[in-house]
C-alpha cells in the first residue's frame, strides 16, 4: 500500500488585489465638489456684491447706537431784552423691563417703592406698569424731572432704570404774560400763544452722535457726529413793565367788580407794535396741574363783543369824510327820545341842539343815529372796515376771531341807527384798539405786530389827515369835566377816550349782563399810545364803562406814559367850541 506524505502549507502572505479605479465615480465626486464650490462662491458673491446691505444692517442693529443730542429752544424776550421764556436742562427717567427682569426683576421692592415716591407715582401702578411691559426695551417712567430728583434716582442704582437729558420751558413772568407767550408741551413744541405761532422758528435742530459698541456696551468706534443747532431767539414788541402794570390792573378789576374777566391791550400808534396784552383770570404756565380752558383763553383776540359807544367816533369820522356834516353842523336831538320805525332810540341825558363835538362829549345815541341815517349804510360799514374792524389784526396768533359784520341787502332804519352806537356788529378788543391806533396815526391803517420792529410798518391812508385831527380834538373833550369819559383823564396829558357799555347777546335777544369798555389815545397833541380796557360782566350797581373801565384806563395810561418817558402836553391844544343845550358856545380844552 502506497503511502502519501502530507505537505505543509506555505507561509506566504496573501497578495491583495490592486484597487480598481472607477472613473465614473471619480467624476461624480469631482462634479459635486465643484458644484458645492460654485454655490459657495456664488452665495458669497451674492452676499458681498449684490446684496451686502442686509447683513450690514443686521450687524449695525447689534452694534451701532445713535444718541440724540437735544437742542435748546430759542429764548423769548420782550422789547428791552427781559426774558419771557427760557429752556432749562432737566432729565427723563426711563426703564428697560427686559433688562430689569434679566437682573432679578423687582425683588428689592423697597428701592422700587422709593423710586415711585420720589417721582410722585403710585407704588402699585408703577410695579404693574413694568410687569405689563415685560417684553419692551424702553418706557418712560417720568419726564422733565428736576436735577435733585434725577440725582436721587441715580443713587438708587436700579438695574434697567436710566436717565435721559431733556429740556424744560420756564417762564420767569408766570401768569403776567401767559396768554401772550403761551406754553409748550412735554415734547417741547408750542401749544399756545407765541410758542405755537412761531414754533418752527424757536425749535432748533437736534444733533446726533453715532457710535459702535461691543457686546458689553463699550464704545469701540465713533462713527459720526451731527452738531445740534439751537433754536433762534425771538424778541417781542411788548414792554414787560407795561405788561405788569396792565395785568395788576385787570386782576384787581376782576376782584373789585366780581367780573367774569377783564382785558387790556395797548399799541404803539407810530409803529403798530403791541406794547401790552393781558387778561384776567390767567394761569401759570410753570404749574400745569390745574390748567383750565377758561383761564387759558386770550380774550383780547378770541372774544368778539358789540363795541357799544366806543364806535361812535368813527360814525362822526365817516360823516366828515363823506361830507354829511362838518365841525359846525348842528344836530337837534330833541328831548332825548327818537322814534325810528317801530322802535325808539334814547339818550342817557338830554343833549338838545349840539354840534359834533358835543354829540361825542355827551355820547348821544340820537346824534350819531341821525348821522348814520343821513349816509348810505355802505359808507358807515366801509369806514368801520377801513380802520381795521372785521379784519385780521396782523399779529398772526392762533385763535384770533374775525368778529361779525352782517352782510345784508336790506337794512331797516332802526338797524342802521343801532350800527352807529355799536349794536349789530361784533369786534374783538384788538380790532378796536387797531381802529383807535389808525385814528392816532392820522388816518394811516397799518397791521399790528407782536414782534419788535426796527422799521415802521408801511400802512395805508384810509382817512384824511385833516379829518383825523378834527376828530382827535373832539375826542379830547370827552375826557374833560363835562364829558362822559371824564374819569379816563390823565393829569398833565391831553387824553382822548370814549367809554362804552353794551349788553351781552343771548339766545333770542340780550341778557342782563353787561360789558364795560373804554378806548382811547394819548397824548392828543402827538398820539403815542392807543389802549382798550374791557371788563366783562361786572356785578353790582356799577356796570357802566365810564364808572368801571375809565378809571382803569386812566391809571394804566398814566403809568404807561411815564414809563415810556412821554413828555406832558397839557395846555398845548387849541380851544374847541362846543354847542351846549341852550344853543350857546363854550370853550373846552
Amino acid at each position: 500500500m502506497k503511502l502519501f506524505k502530507r505537505t505543509k502549507p506555505s507561509n506566504q502572505r496573501r497578495v491583495k488585489a490592486p484597487p480598481a479605479f472607477i472613473p465614473w465615480r471619480f467624476r461624480v465626486i469631482c462634479f459635486f465638489v465643484a458644484l458645492a464650490l460654485v454655490l459657495l462662491i456664488g452665495r458669497a458673491a451674492y452676499i458681498q456684491v449684490l446684496e451686502p446691505g442686509k447683513l450690514i444692517q443686521e450687524g449695525d442693529m447689534r452694534s451701532l447706537r445713535v444718541k440724540a443730542l437735544p437742542s435748546a429752544r430759542g429764548i423769548i424776550s420782550d422789547r428791552n431784552g427781559e426774558q419771557l421764556a427760557v429752556s432749562v436742562p432737566v432729565q427723563a427717567v426711563w426703564a428697560d423691563p427686559v433688562q430689569i427682569y434679566k437682573n432679578g426683576g423687582m425683588i428689592e421692592r423697597d428701592r422700587w417703592h422709593a423710586l415711585a415716591d420720589v417721582l410722585g407715582l403710585d407704588r402699585s401702578k408703577l410695579v404693574a406698569r413694568i410687569e405689563k411691559n415685560k417684553s419692551r426695551r424702553f418706557i418712560y417712567l417720568a419726564r422733565q424731572v428736576s436735577p435733585a430728583m434725577a440725582a436721587y434716582v441715580g443713587k438708587l442704582k436700579l438695574p434697567g432704570v436710566g436717565l435721559k437729558d431733556e429740556s424744560r420751558r420756564f417762564y420767569p413772568t408766570g401768569e403776567v404774560s401767559a396768554h401772550l407767550v403761551g406754553m409748550t408741551g412735554i415734547d417741547s413744541h408750542g401749544l399756545e400763544g407765541v410758542e405755537r405761532t412761531y414754533d418752527g422758528w424757536l425749535t432748533g435742530e437736534p444733533g446726533r452722535k453715532t457710535v459702535r459698541k461691543d457686546r458689553y456696551g463699550r464704545v469701540v468706534e465713533n462713527i459720526s457726529l451731527k452738531k445740534r443747532e439751537p433754536g433762534k431767539p425771538l424778541q417781542l414788541s411788548i414792554d414787560q413793565r407795561l405788561q405788569a402794570v396792565a395785568y395788576r390792573a385787570v386782576k384787581q378789576a376782576v376782584v373789585d367788580y366780581r367780573a367774569t374777566s377783564a382785558s387790556i391791550v395797548m399799541v404803539d400808534v407810530r409803529t403798530g407794535e403791541i406794547l401790552a396784552m393781558v387778561n384776567a383770570p390767567s394761569y401759570n404756565p410753570n404749574n400745569r396741574d390745574n390748567l383750565q380752558s377758561f383761564r387759558m383763553r386770550n380774550r383780547v383776540i378770541t372774544d368778539a363783543m358789540e363795541p357799544g359807544s366806543t364806535i361812535k367816533p368813527f360814525v362822526v369820522l365817516s360823516a366828515l369824510e363823506n361830507g354829511i356834516a362838518d365841525e359846525n353842523t348842528i344836530i337837534d336831538t330833541g328831548n332825548g327820545i327818537m322814534q325810528v320805525g317801530g322802535s325808539r332810540v334814547r339818550d342817557v341825558s338830554k343833549v338838545g341842539k349840539a354840534n359834533l363835538a358835543r354829540i361825542l362829549q355827551k355820547s348821544s345815541n340820537i346824534g350819531v343815529s341821525k348821522l348814520s341815517l343821513a349816509m348810505p349804510v355802505e359808507a358807515l360799514l366801509g369806514m368801520y372796515s377801513s380802520v381795521g374792524m372785521g379784519d385780521p389784526s396782523g399779529i398772526n396768533l392762533i385763535g384770533e376771531s374775525q368778529g361779525f359784520f352782517p352782510d345784508r341787502r336790506r337794512w331797516s332804519d332802526f338797524e342802521r341807527a343801532t350800527l352807529s352806537f355799536g349794536y349789530g356788529i361784533s369786534v374783538t378788543p384788538i380790532q378796536l384798539v387797531r381802529a383807535y391806533a389808525t385814528l392816532g396815526a392820522m388816518g394811516v391803517n397799518r397791521p399790528l405786530s407782536i414782534l419788535k420792529t426796527d422799521e415802521i410798518m408801511p400802512g395805508r391812508q384810509v382817512v384824511s389827515v385833516e379829518n383825523a385831527r378834527k376828530l382827535l380834538n373832539m375826542l379830547e373833550l370827552v375826557t374833560n369835566k363835562e364829558g362822559s369819559a371824564k374819569r379816563a383823564a390823565v393829569a398833565g396829558y391831553r387824553v382822548g377816550a370814549k367809554t362804552g357799555t353794551a349788553k351781552k347777546a343771548a339766545a333770542g335777544g340780550y341778557s342782563d349782563e353787561y360789558i364795560a369798555m373804554t378806548a382811547g389815545l394819548a397824548p392828543i397833541s402827538n398820539p403815542r399810545v392807543a389802549m382798550v380796557v374791557v371788563v366783562n360782566e361786572p356785578q353790582g350797581d356799577q356796570y357802566y364803562g365810564g364808572a368801571i373801565a375809565a378809571p382803569i384806563f386812566s391809571d394804566v395810561m398814566s403809568s404807561a406814559l411815564h414809563i415810556l418817558n412821554v413828555p406832558p402836553d397839557a395846555g398845548s391844544g387849541d380851544k374847541l367850541n362846543v354847542v351846549l343845550n341852550r344853543g350857546t358856545s363854550n370853550a373846552d380844552t
